[in-house]
């Protein structure tokens, strides 16, 4: 089986090989094809720009692959600031002995990826360390995406804004969870990654008066709630029974003494917009195939400064604590 070398990050003919018959083969564009030391791009004066790392364990898991999650995280973070995004750059820190198959199909994850959501990846690099020096592969990816709704801010959310999740919470996370540690739990739910752009591109283009997005990621739903009503200044209602959240991932849950509202999504957007415009919001996501489980799940309210309130179905309400500590380590 061909196995990823130390001479593969090597600089030299083998690393040439590695470009030219894997990267280029997947990724080409002009801008990535021209080879220089950096990718020369034309954007428009307003963009945003992030970056993120992914260290996911196991690389591949039911329904994606640190590839795929790699484009797609990197795609979200943009479309959430109202940023179309336009170029990635994309680093591989690759364990000597990798397989070259499996390198292939992240790769190749990556490229499908981008291609949907219209993105170019326009510069990499590649590092490949001895035996035990890393855990099989990290992915580090930049983004830059043309603003084309500013002002969208975590501070912006307004007393009566409605709450709307594009989808159900916590598959990511529950994926991942019933694959560690030798558990071997076979649960049917995958994992939810996906770039969400076109989802934010429809919403966006209705003309809603949209005050927030965010991706939920670490954390899950309830990091983006709280983090929401502290830099707002308001208080966060949600309806228990609204949030859509899949049955084995709530069995999951009940067994292990996990809260899917903790767990990570990694193809959801959770919106904070303006009470006239939330039927519209919601009826534009589910158009979506894959918006089709789609709620609003609460508001925007004057009592509490800062908290997030979760209210049951029987009338009554607690607070909804942020995660705390470390939930579940590599989980994106």
């Amino acid at each position: 089986m061909k196995e990823i070398l130390l001479s593969h990050g090597g600089g030299g003919e083998e690393t040439w090989g590695l470009i030219k018959d894997l990267f280029f083969r997947h990724f080409s564009n002009p801008a990535l094809l021209s080879m220089e030391d950096s990718a020369i791009l034309t954007v428009n004066p307003k963009i945003a720009f992030t970056t993120d790392s992914f260290t996911v364990a196991p690389p591949f898991f039911k329904g994606s692959n640190i590839g795929k999650l790699s484009i797609a995280g990197t795609v979200n973070d943009l479309a959430v600031m109202g940023a179309r995004p336009l170029y990635i750059s994309a680093g591989f820190i690759i364990e000597e002995g990798f397989p070259y198959s499996e390198l292939e199909d992240i790769v190749r994850g990556m490229a499908d990826e981008a291609g949907r959501a219209g993105v170019k990846i326009v510069t990499g690099d590649t590092k490949v360390v001895p035996r035990g020096n890393a855990d099989r592969i990290f992915i580090n990816t930049s983004g830059i995406g043309e603003v084309v709704r500013d002002g969208l801010s975590a501070s912006g959310i307004r007393d009566g804004d409605a709450i709307i999740i594009s989808g159900s919470t916590g598959d990511h996370g529950a994926c991942i969870i019933a694959l560690r540690d030798g558990m071997g739990l076979d649960i049917d739910v995958e994992s939810d990654c996906r770039s969400i752009w076109d989802i934010v591109e429809g919403v966006l283009m209705t003309g809603a008066d949209i005050h927030a997005m965010r991706d939920p990621t670490r954390g899950g739903l309830s990091a983006v709630l709280n983090e929401w009503a502290r830099q707002s200044g308001v208080c966060i209602e949600i309806e228990e029974d609204k949030v859509p959240v899949k049955g084995p991932v709530r069995g999951l849950c009940e067994m292990l003494g996990f809260d899917p509202m903790h767990l990570a999504c990694e193809g959801r957007v959770v919106f904070a917009v303006a009470d006239a415009d939330k039927k519209m919001v919601l009826d534009t996501i589910r158009e979506h195939p894959e918006g089709r489980d789609a709620s609003i799940i609460g508001r925007a309210a004057a009592g509490h400064p800062g908290r997030v309130v979760l209210k049951t179905p029987w009338g009554s309400g607690r607070i909804m604590e942020p995660p705390a500590g470390e939930l579940l380590p590599r989980i994106c």
